[in-house]
């Protein structure tokens, strides 16, 4: 489990996803002294969950952003009257200007970059800019707890330049989506491993299409089988396996979402890394390179009879992507990057839906921030897809809120992109945004991770049978 899980691990890592999967990943954990290690029981604090509600901020020495500090156990749940000593460290260009629901402020023991909370379950923090551009980052430390920490970062939105004067109308999706991300599917096979549904072995597609599914993601990386890449050596999720996961997708009679990566590696809010080809172009050629490496690859899925019926341009691209040229600071030539991408699917496919994926479930204020630049600077597409984990996203009044305001707000509809854990809780809010704006979800790589709707051994558990019920409730 460790040695298959090292790529997901590093992901999680890095991205700062899902405390949950490091708590299952405790319980074959090895310690210093080469023993293994036991999880702490439900109610015993295991760690500190930190929850941002802005990881963007403006650098104008003002702007603030609400940050929760929570104790949880290895389960994920709050733990109640803890009182323990957390001290939280600052690194970057920002001050905490306030401390609640842990006494009084002004007798909190404090430099200008560390403080120290006795936290009594949770707490809030406010947390104020400074004026210079970078990256702020916060961790909450206490004995024998996993450390929690966020990353902020800080820009200067500047005049917004339009990528085209055309007019777009969104393109509306009229089927409801209830998807999953299985792009480890080839990799689980190579390791031979098989799926079956009430002793009976079959398809893993076929399985989820038997419990309601009708959608597939995929992510596609530029080059995963580089030294550096998402898979060396082997190319999981490179075009020539993609190719081959969207025949057997569509042989299925299921749809099929497209997730471009634009990098080598894992792209999401902690790291959006250019592909290793692409390093050292000009801008010019930069957009010019992601451009034909779309009609590449949406032309090579056209002429085999598996066209995408939706691409995302970008993966959980609030901070950007293709870094340093198109980070969340360089908003106009980020925009032109995505305008790239999106122009790329259009000429080989003018009918593919387009997302734009966040990592703001529960994020109004930065969802609203990303997408009201967006939308300056004119960039065309249909819907906008969230990223929904409790621990980073907030809770699900705030995905339910944010998802409400942002289908009253713009004219492309909503979804939820990813998610895992609260599946029955999550898709009632995904599938009923006011407005008829609501398509869907895709839950992510179910098949293996945590909550996986596939036990160890391949075989469908009851986290599979929640699907039907929504299926039939939203879908069918």
């Amino acid at each position: 489990m460790l040695k298959y899980n090292q790529n997901l691990l590093s992901r999680q890592l890095k991205s700062g996803l899902l405390a949950s999967f490091l708590m299952l990943l405790a319980i074959t954990s090895i310690n210093a002294q080469g023993r293994r290690s036991r999880p702490k029981p439900p109610g015993v604090p295991a760690e500190i969950q930190v929850t941002p509600y802005k990881t963007t901020m403006i650098a104008d020495g003002k702007d603030e952003a609400l940050i929760n500090i929570k104790i949880i156990d290895s389960h994920g749940d709050s733990v109640l009257n803890t009182h323990i000593p957390v001290t939280i460290h600052i690194t970057g260009d920002a001050k905490i200007t306030n401390v609640m629901d842990a006494g009084d402020f002004a007798s909190l023991t404090h430099t200008d970059s560390t403080w120290h909370v006795n936290i009594n379950s949770s707490c809030r923090i406010i947390l104020q800019a400074g004026r210079t551009l970078g990256k702020i980052k916060l961790e909450a430390k206490a004995d024998s707890l996993y450390t929690g920490s966020t990353e902020i970062h800080t820009v200067q939105p500047g005049v917004a330049h339009v990528v085209t004067a055309d007019k777009y109308t969104p393109k509306k999706v009229t089927d409801k989506i209830l998807g999953a991300d299985i792009s480890f599917l080839p990799q689980l096979e190579s390791r031979g491993m098989k799926f079956s549904d009430n002793g009976v072995q079959s398809d893993a597609i076929a399985i989820m299409q038997a419990h309601g599914f009708n959608y597939i993601r995929l992510r596609i990386f530029v080059n995963p089988a580089n030294p550096k890449g998402y898979s060396p050596d082997k190319g999981f999720c490179d075009l020539a396996q993609t190719e081959q996961m969207a025949k057997r997708i569509k042989a299925a009679g299921m749809k099929f979402l497209l997730d471009f990566h634009y990098s080598d590696y894992w792209a999401d809010p902690q790291q959006q890394n250019k592909p290793a080809a692409w390093v050292g172009e000009d801008f010019t050629t930069l957009k010019k390179s992601l451009y034909d490496y779309t009609v590449d690859v949406m032309q090579k899925l056209k002429d085999q009879g598996t066209t995408p019926d939706m691409v995302q341009v970008g993966n959980e691209i609030n901070h950007g992507m293709v870094w340093p040229d198109g980070a969340i600071n360089n908003l106009d030539s980020l925009a032109q990057l995505i305008y790239a991408g999106v122009k790329g699917v259009k000429l080989v496919s003018p009918k593919t839906t387009i997302m734009l994926h966040i990592a703001l479930g529960g994020q109004n204020a930065e969802s609203r921030f990303f997408l009201d630049n967006m939308a300056k600077r004119n960039v065309p597409f249909d819907v906008i897809g969230l990223s929904y984990y409790p621990k980073w996203h907030g809770t699900l009044a705030d995905l339910r809120n944010n998802m409400a305001d942002l289908a009253k707000r713009y004219p492309q509809q909503v979804m939820v992109a990813e998610y895992s854990q609260l599946k029955k809780e999550v898709n009632d809010i995904a599938f009923t945004a006011p407005g008829n704006k609501a398509v869907g979800s895709f839950i992510w790589e179910p098949l293996s991770t945590w909550e996986g709707i596939f036990d160890k051994d391949g075989k469908a558990n009851n986290f599979m049978n929640v699907y039907p019920a929504i299926a039939k409730q939203y879908v069918k």
